[in-house]
């Protein structure tokens, strides 16, 4: 068995090795001549029949569902269920869903590894998470409860099947939700073998299996051991990820529909035990065990998560997007024929002045009422609807080519930055400093927040002089690096961006190309 221990006490930091690892987030598809001729003809042969008969089982699987719940109470939900009902329909399910998966194509699921009984292991997380064929795992770890979104209750059959499993249900919107959620995983995993294990998959969205994104620690709450699962597609062709920029399901599902064999390696590793410091520490465990999981797997771990509907990255004590929605805003207005440089904004620096939707298209001279709407929502709203003019000055201001980083930096400090109470100059303060790296990095506030105290605690005030921003944006060894790649997107290629390193929080430099497209969260 895996044990943490007092070497263990602290999250030990990615390696990225002599090389930076392609962002975790991008899956191209290349295709050869010969590659793409296979893929027609079998794409018209196979594939529908095989979509078509899937779809078949997977409406079968829908009496077997429904009969394990019919006519029990939400109160005798609460318990596992036992009896005919468990043999019957469990037995059932799991039959119609190995065809499935046949169907489609997974006609083989290698097994490496002992899966852990209950009482070794209450909880099982699975990673990497790259496509929606991973619930395939369900069938080697004898279909264990799962923890979905509750809006998928709503999804014809996948709904009846999240009752049928049991499932933990989760509501992103509602943060008691969270805490009733973190409760039931709790006591399912210190019920003493009475409740089936619990699969998790720590990552929370898909990646290109290139490298492990950030585990969530929700997993790891209840502090009890777990066992690591890992999930390969060992095939010649990567049809199956499904990353946040990359073929779509329809085009994922198609092409691996119309390949002739598709395999699965699941192994399971040994059971980690947490130790004492780990079992208090949800996030150091979630980190150890990340750690342990990408060693095996061969490829690196890093901090990459989702935050919203955006990945973002680590970037020493910072978080900032992959890419800013900045350079979303600027291609909404390049296409409405607005040159950011010409607008006047009239911005009173270290004033805020509130505006409607209205009144900011009049401003900026937008016409269309969906491009109006859609560059509008990019600032932060108040309670009435309203966005701080200041927050559309500098935008404008950072994505007119014509500035300069020092002068749009100078700029920035000069619209954010407030009266001291005691003693003259401004300083620029957390919330102006946090609104700043929002805007221009896509940077949580929190995570701003946190970097201002740290950067005020070498002197006496708890605000940032002008000199000691400009230090920071424009002349820190990490952080200058930063602004200068992200304050300045590329406009040469159409549809192509440059994308900051996703794998080292030490590193910001790009790292490659893709298409730029609209975001998608794709999690469970």
């Amino acid at each position: 068995m895996l044990q943490g221990g007092a070497g263990d006490s602290a999250p030990r930091e990615p390696d990225p090795g002599p090389t930076a690892p392609p962002n975790p987030f991008v899956h191209e598809l290349h295709l050869s001549r010969l590659q793409r001729v296979k893929f027609c003809l079998l794409g018209v042969l196979l594939a529908p029949i095989r979509v078509l008969l899937a779809f078949i089982i997977l409406f079968l699987l829908w009496p077997f569902a429904w009969l394990q719940v019919a006519g029990l109470t939400e109160e005798q939900l609460r318990e596992p269920i036992t009896g005919w009902r468990k043999t019957v329909c469990h037995n059932g399910v799991l039959g119609l869903s190995r065809l499935l998966f046949f169907l489609l194509g997974f006609l083989r699921i290698r097994v490496r590894g002992q899966r852990a009984s209950r009482l070794q292991a209450p909880v099982l997380v699975a990673a990497p998470h790259s496509t929606f064929f991973d619930p395939i795992v369900l069938l080697p770890c004898d279909l264990p409860k799962v923890v979905s979104r509750a809006e998928n209750l709503s999804v014809p059959v996948i709904g009846a099947l999240l009752r049928f499993n049991q499932a933990i249900l989760v509501s992103r919107h509602d943060p008691a939700s969270r805490r009733r959620v973190v409760e039931e995983v709790r006591r399912r995993a210190t019920s003493g073998g009475k409740w089936p294990q619990v699969l998790f998959f720590p990552e929370g969205t898909c990646s290109n299996k290139k490298a492990l994104l950030k585990f969530k620690p929700g997993a790891f709450i209840a502090g009890v051991p777990v066992q690591p699962v890992l999930i390969r597609y060992p095939n010649s062709l990567d049809t199956t990820s499904w990353a946040w920029r990359g073929p779509g399901v329809l085009k994922v599902l198609w092409l691996t529909a119309s390949q002739p064999c598709s395999i699965v390696d699941v192994e399971f590793l040994p059971v980690y035990q947490p130790s004492p410091e780990e079992s208090r520490d949800p996030t150091l465990y979630a980190n150890n065990v990340q750690q342990v999981m990408a060693q095996a797997l061969g490829i690196p771990a890093t901090e990459c998560e989702f935050v919203g509907s955006l990945p973002v990255i680590v970037v020493g004590r910072l978080k900032v997007a992959l890419e800013p929605q900045l350079w979303e805003l600027g291609k909404v207005l390049r296409k409405a024929g607005l040159s950011p440089g010409c607008v006047d904004t009239g911005a009173e620096p270290g004033r805020s002045r509130m505006i409607s939707q209205e009144e900011f298209a009049q401003q900026l001279q937008l016409l269309d009422p969906q491009t109006m709407a859609g560059a509008f929502s990019y600032f932060q709203q108040d309670a009435s609807g309203l966005v701080d003019f200041r927050d559309v000055a500098l935008a404008l201001a950072a994505l007119d080519g014509g500035r300069s980083l020092e002068d749009l930096t100078h700029l920035a400090f000069e619209l954010f930055a407030e009266e001291q109470a005691e003693g003259p100059g401004r300083l620029l303060y957390q919330d102006g400093f946090s609104t700043i790296l929002h805007l221009l990095l896509g940077s949580p506030r929190p995570a701003a927040k946190t970097l201002h105290a740290e950067l005020c605690q070498a002197g006496p005030s708890h605000g940032l002089s002008l000199c000691q921003f400009q230090n920071f944006s424009l002349h820190d060894p990490l952080y200058g690096k930063l602004f200068s790649t992200y304050l300045r997107p590329p406009h040469t290629a159409r549809g192509t961006s440059q994308i900051p390193d996703a794998s080292s929080p030490r590193s910001p430099t790009a790292l490659g190309n893709g298409t730029v497209q609209a975001p998608k969260q794709k999690g469970d």
